[in-house]
């Protein structure tokens, strides 16, 4: 039994990969639930815009943290600003005098228009304690303040999970696909010996990485857009953008995912090699992505983590097309992060792929023939008792058939002799 257990622990040790997983993962689980992972937000961006726009930032809630003001804007414009995503709640000052305050929320942002909302009732409450004679938190000419503010939830008024997480399924259904399903049926074939086929046939590496990611591409969209049609039909998710726009980010993200398959693949051996990367890949965009936790609610020391993520952008992309039907030119920095990362890391599949199916140096094979030769040649003559010199490159093989030949003569011979 010991013996047993002493060769699985030599075998593990040999298995890196293997090993940086089982220690990898409770380490990420550990810093992402335990440090990163929170549905609290702290700060919520907040537009104000109005006649009394500098009056009421200033004296906002410490929640709603001020990203700009612009008293020239009004309604029509803070209801804009938020459709393309520049800020999560937007704070409307009135032009004239006893008119409220309106407050504009992005439902697409779920949890931080909640906090939103904890932060007005809190001031609501401290100006009903206060009676009126106290000041009221974002106090606007003529006695106007946020306290009293109506409230309007854009893109998503009943703040349900479907609207906001119907198009982030679409960015996981692109990951599985492009990553684990490309990386497997590349290492499939290695495994089978089909590659080498591969490296003979009069096949650039580009169209080779171009031909293997082609029905992936495929598969990914139809699924992309079974479950898109799904979410509007079964959970009445919105579709309010273009869907020329969604596509463009859709294609740019396949490429991301696509190529990290393929980068996979060219460094695993097995398919098991290929899970436990690819699954090293998965998981910190499925949790650090803003997919299930806020993004801005999480500390700058995980925070910078998702920013390195392609599914990141594609979740700004897929919510602002679908849900608030943001225009391109509200996306385009998730687009060029999106396009910049496919460029990458296509250019680097297409390298790896040209390593891979680089062919065997002619040199060489041309030293292991002529190695055979030899040793060949050594012993035909030994046997037949004729004696010959070490010959090398191409004339070994000569050599050699020769010998053959003519050894029974030269034996005979001996033995007539004798």
């Amino acid at each position: 039994m010991w013996a047993i257990a002493l060769k699985e622990f030599r075998q593990l040790r040999r298995d890196r990969r293997t090993v940086a997983m089982l220690f990898l993962f409770p380490f990420l689980f550990l810093v992402v639930f335990g440090y990163a992972a929170s549905f609290d937000v702290k700060e919520v961006p907040t537009l104000v815009v109005g006649p009394g726009a500098p009056l009421v930032a200033a004296a906002l809630p410490a929640e709603l943290r001020v990203v700009a003001t612009r008293p020239a804007d009004g309604a029509a414009q803070a209801r804009d600003a938020l459709r393309r995503g520049e800020a999560v709640a937007a704070i409307v000052t009135p032009s004239q005098a006893g008119a409220a305050v309106q407050l504009y929320l992005d439902g697409t942002e779920l949890f931080a228009t909640q906090a939103a909302l904890r932060a007005l009732a809190k001031a609501q409450g401290i100006a009903a304690r206060g009676g009126g004679d106290a000041p009221q938190a974002g106090a606007a000419p003529g006695g106007a303040s946020v306290a009293t503010a109506k409230v309007a939830v854009l893109f998503n008024p009943d703040l349900r999970t479907a609207v906001i997480m119907i198009p982030g399924l679409c960015g996981i259904i692109l990951v599985f696909v492009g990553t684990v399903a490309t990386a497997l049926g590349v290492v499939r074939e290695r495994q089978a010996g089909t590659m080498e086929q591969l490296a003979v046939m009069p096949f650039r590496p580009r169209d080779v990485f171009v031909g293997k990611i082609a029905p992936y591409m495929v598969i990914a969209a139809l699924d992309m857009a079974i479950v898109v049609g799904a979410g509007m039909l079964l959970f009445n998710v919105p579709f309010r953008g273009s869907v020329a726009v969604f596509a463009l980010g859709s294609a740019l993200f396949l490429f991301v995912t696509l190529g990290i398959g393929v980068l996979i693949s060219t460094v695993s051996q097995t398919q098991g090699q290929a899970i436990q990367l690819a699954m090293m890949t998965l998981l910190p965009q499925f949790l650090l992505s803003g997919l299930f936790f806020p993004l801005y609610a999480m500390p700058w020391g995980v925070r910078w983590i998702g920013y390195l993520l392609p599914l990141t952008y594609f979740i700004k992309v897929a919510r602002g097309v679908m849900v608030r039907g943001a225009p391109i030119g509200a996306l385009w920095a998730p687009l060029v992060v999106l396009a910049v990362m496919a460029l990458v890391v296509s250019t680097a599949s297409t390298l790896r792929f040209r390593r891979d199916l680089a062919p065997a140096s002619g040199g060489d094979d041309v030293s292991e023939a002529a190695g055979g030769g030899d040793g060949v040649d050594g012993t035909l003559g030994t046997t037949g008792g004729t004696t010959h010199g070490t010959t090398g490159g191409t004339t070994g093989r000569t050599t050699t058939i020769t010998t053959h030949a003519v050894a029974p003569a030269s034996a005979e011979h001996t033995e007539g002799g004798s």
